[in-house]
């Protein structure tokens, strides 16, 4: 089979490997869509990000969906035809955390395509992939295969949206409007959200958060100061999703939430000094969010029931011929919003 390997920082390599046999309570899955992620791109462009460095060849991807091709002994719920989205989300269900319901803290984590443990875990970027059945949520008929690859990236935002609390009626800001902030907007509608006004830098990005449901969007370079109005009389948002990892858009974000207003940070970036005396005076809540887990199976659900539209965010699929020029193309703000990969 045919995979997508990444082996140092602007080597990545389409390599044949030898496909894995399902064994019990397992599905061999024929990967046809996956979508390139961040992290995916940090590894191709950087060779890693922060501490997290790739060490050995290592096949990426983790944002797949695919039809079934065969299953292992004692499988049940699942057969031979069927299309899954997967989860790349594989915790031991036996530490701490795991038992404590926080599996996306999982000390021995086998998420698809990361470099952080020695040796790296493998990624799902490949034409056939073994997985466990728990992992694969069926894809309803009528939902396009490419749809059902963004089910990885909407459970992220999902979890964020469960960090943030009840987003009933409550006035949500969007600062980055890549991928995951524009689902970020997805989610917060689907919850309930009473106005989004989201920023960004790249106008194409943000008349795709306009088409996915943002009321308002702002581009913070065309338009300075456009989001200081929202600061009169102690801020105007409940909920901040900072999803840039800038910290321009942090300071921005704090200084128009409201007193006793929650700050979500979603994207990852350099350490920031934060004004903690704006933090005290207005009790702001800081909250993290990483990863997801339960979150998985309620994206899918989502996209069956066409409660949520994640079609608008598609930029392009490209087959592994093509899987240099896909990255190239995906790195680039201004030509795409999600770049997937056809196996």
């Amino acid at each position: 089979m045919k995979t997508v390997v990444i082996h140092a920082a602007r080597d990545l390599r389409v390599e044949e490997h030898e496909p894995e046999k399902p064994g019990p309570l397992q599905v061999e899955v024929a990967i046809e869509a996956g979508g390139i992620c961040g992290s995916d791109l940090h590894y191709f462009n950087h060779g890693g990000f922060g501490t997290v460095r790739v060490r050995e060849p290592m096949i990426l991807g983790h944002e797949v969906a695919g039809t079934i091709r065969a299953v292992g002994e004692g499988t049940t719920g699942l057969s031979v035809g069927q299309r899954v989205a997967i989860s790349p989300s594989r915790p031991c269900n036996a530490c701490t955390y795991c038992l404590q319901g926080q599996q996306n803290h999982c000390l021995d984590m086998r998420f698809y395509g990361s470099a952080m443990p020695m040796p790296h875990i493998q990624g799902a970027f490949r034409q056939t992939l073994v997985a466990e059945g728990w992992q694969c949520h069926k894809v309803a008929d009528g939902v396009s295969i490419n749809e059902a690859a963004f089910a990885e990236p909407f459970a992220v935002t999902l979890h964020a949206v469960a960090r943030a609390g009840s987003l009933l009626g409550k006035r949500v800001l969007v600062t980055g409007c890549g991928p995951i902030g524009a689902l970020c907007v997805v989610s917060a509608r689907a919850h309930g959200a009473r106005e989004i006004v989201a920023t960004d830098m790249v106008d194409e990005a943000l008349a795709k958060a306009r088409e996915v449901g943002a009321d308002r969007t702002i581009n913070v370079v065309d338009e300075p100061d456009a989001l200081a109005a929202y600061s009169a009389n102690k801020g105007y948002f409940d909920v901040h999703f900072e999803a840039s990892g800038n910290r321009r858009a942090l300071r921005s974000g704090l200084e128009v939430l409201r007193p006793r207003g929650v700050l979500v940070q979603v994207g990852i970036g350099d350490d920031v000094s934060i004004p903690l005396t704006m933090v005290v005076a207005k009790e702001i809540e800081i909250r993290g969010t990483f990863r997801f887990h339960e979150e998985f199976g309620l994206a899918v659900d989502l996209i069956n029931k066409r409660a949520v539209d994640v079609k608008p965010l598609l930029t392009a699929v490209y087959g592994l011929g093509d899987a240099l020029k896909a990255f190239e193309i995906a790195g680039d703000r201004t030509r795409s919003m999600k770049v997937q990969l056809s196996f």
